[in-house]
């Protein structure tokens, strides 16, 4: 009697759903580190938006979908004089954030950097401060920015701890999506179970493939994708803070759910309980705007440059010696097409490194590497190998290592030492050493966007009276 028929009994909702609803809505937040740390990133990811808005391959995507169109009480985008409903904002801050490459990491099972959530979050944080100040209400205090920053990072990092989406074809993005979608959902309000309604719009959603960030498909969506994926995890919040019902069983329903139709038939795995241990341990960019596998590969590239320079035609082969992750994704032969090609080539990275003596964004860019064939040059005497320590300790929970290594042949049969780095300075192991470095970046990055009195202003509000700065107050010390 039953064989042809649904049963169409609503589900509880999934537990990951539930536990992420819970820790958004009851977690209290109590490490000093997580909240110190939480600020660096903020400085160091508001530098890396305004960065990137000297790259007219970033600007022209910016601003709102109707030209010349002024939001009453919209969210501004730092660098810039937009004012926008908060899902294109979140969007355009977003792009800002990723475009260069140079915002912070999270890398395990799968990757990603979980400060493109600060798209959603600063978004809507300031739009929900200028509504507010329009009701005779208070705004909300940059200490309410940090904290959503410190779980937006959590959610995502704690997924991807055991999860590689990475190996279905799935993008990382979708992880943006899920942790912006759940913290601009307590922001704006939400009960638990409007949380976990949201929650599931996010998972039921069609998930980025990651073709555009792997040969031979490369290319500059991998730059916008993040705010993108942001701006959709605000727009999922908003829709159910206007009523829209929630999925319960998204991902573990039979057939029609994310875990078979998207993840192999699988179980995601979450292994610890949610706190603040990924933001007290993410990787900062601090030297280089390159993806982040290759980061001590860069570093190494550049303790070498002095040995090479003006050696490059005697050179035989040059060894990288590096992780598995980095072999899967970013080590790659043949011609390199767009800057969002070149920066996510190992290869090339290291290339610039030993040529030049230094990374910068702009080294990406075609005018640059049609000048230089040496580049290239360089690309074809290298070979990659793996070293299976290095693939173990970058997925050891304690370690966390990024290790790369390089080692030059001669000609002559003359070879230089073996340059191994397995700790970036970004990395937590190395935080006395790279803050100061850190709020040289920032600073540097104001310098491109204000002026000096201005760029003084916003690092001292960020050093000394953060947490208590009203958000649209400090909104408006990033507007052009």
């Amino acid at each position: 009697m039953m064989e042809n028929v649904d049963i169409n009994k609503r589900p509880d909702p999934d537990q990951i759903l539930v536990d992420i609803a819970n820790y958004v809505s009851n977690y209290e937040v109590s490490s000093s580190e997580a909240y110190d740390t939480a600020s660096y990133c903020l400085m160091d990811t508001l530098g890396c938006g305004l960065l990137a808005l000297r790259f007219p391959e970033c600007t022209k995507l910016l601003g709102p979908l109707v030209p010349g169109t002024v939001v009453k009480n919209g969210a501004r985008v730092p660098g810039t004089n937009y004012e926008m409903d908060p899902v294109k904002a979140a969007w355009d801050i977003g792009c800002t954030i990723r475009w260069l490459d140079f915002n912070d990491t999270w890398l395990a099972a799968e990757w990603g950097h979980p400060s493109d959530n600060l798209g959603g979050i600063l978004a809507v944080a300031d739009y929900i401060s200028r509504v507010n100040i329009d009701n005779g209400k208070k705004p909300l205090l940059m200490q309410d920015v940090l904290t959503a920053m410190i779980k937006a990072h959590e959610i995502q990092g704690v997924l991807a701890l055991e999860n590689a989406f990475n190996r279905v074809g799935l993008d990382h993005v979708v992880l943006v999506k899920v942790a912006t979608t759940a913290v601009v959902s307590k922001m704006l309000g939400a009960t638990n179970e409007q949380i976990i309604a949201a929650l599931s719009q996010a998972w039921v959603d069609g998930q980025s493939l990651r073709t555009y960030r792997h040969a031979p498909n490369a290319g500059s969506r991998k730059s916008w994708a993040a705010g993108d994926a942001t701006s959709r995890g605000v727009r999922l919040a908003m829709l159910t803070m206007q009523g829209e019902m929630g999925l319960p069983s998204v991902l573990t329903t039979p057939v029609w759910g994310f875990n078979d139709v998207s993840f192999d038939g699988k179980a995601m795995e979450i292994k610890q309980n949610y706190a603040s241990y990924v933001m007290e341990n993410v990787l900062f960019k601090i030297s280089y705007p390159a993806e982040f596998h290759a980061q001590t590969a860069v570093e190494c590239a550049l303790k070498l440059h002095p040995q090479v320079r003006g050696r490059f035609e005697e050179i035989d082969k040059i060894v990288l010696t590096t992780q598995e992750s980095a072999i899967r994704i970013i080590s790659k032969v043949g011609a390199l097409n767009n800057p969002a090609d070149r920066d996510h080539c190992l290869q090339y990275m290291v290339a610039i490194g030993l040529g030049f003596g230094e990374l910068t964004a702009e080294h990406y860019e075609d005018s640059f590497h049609s000048n230089h064939p040496i580049i290239d040059k360089l690309r074809d005497k290298m070979e990659v190998e793996e070293d299976k320590r290095y693939s173990q300790e970058y997925l050891d929970s304690d370690k966390r290592s990024i290790a790369n290594a390089i080692q030059i042949f001669f000609k002559n049969g003359e070879k230089t030492e073996k340059v191994a780095i397995e700790y970036p300075v970004g990395h937590r192991r190395r935080r006395q050493e790279g803050i100061p470095l850190l709020e040289q970046k920032f600073y540097a990055n104001l310098q491109t966007r204000f002026p000096e009195w201005r760029c003084e202003k916003i690092a001292q509000v960020c050093k000394e009276q953060l947490t208590n700065t009203p958000v649209n107050e400090f909104m408006e010390l990033l507007v052009c």
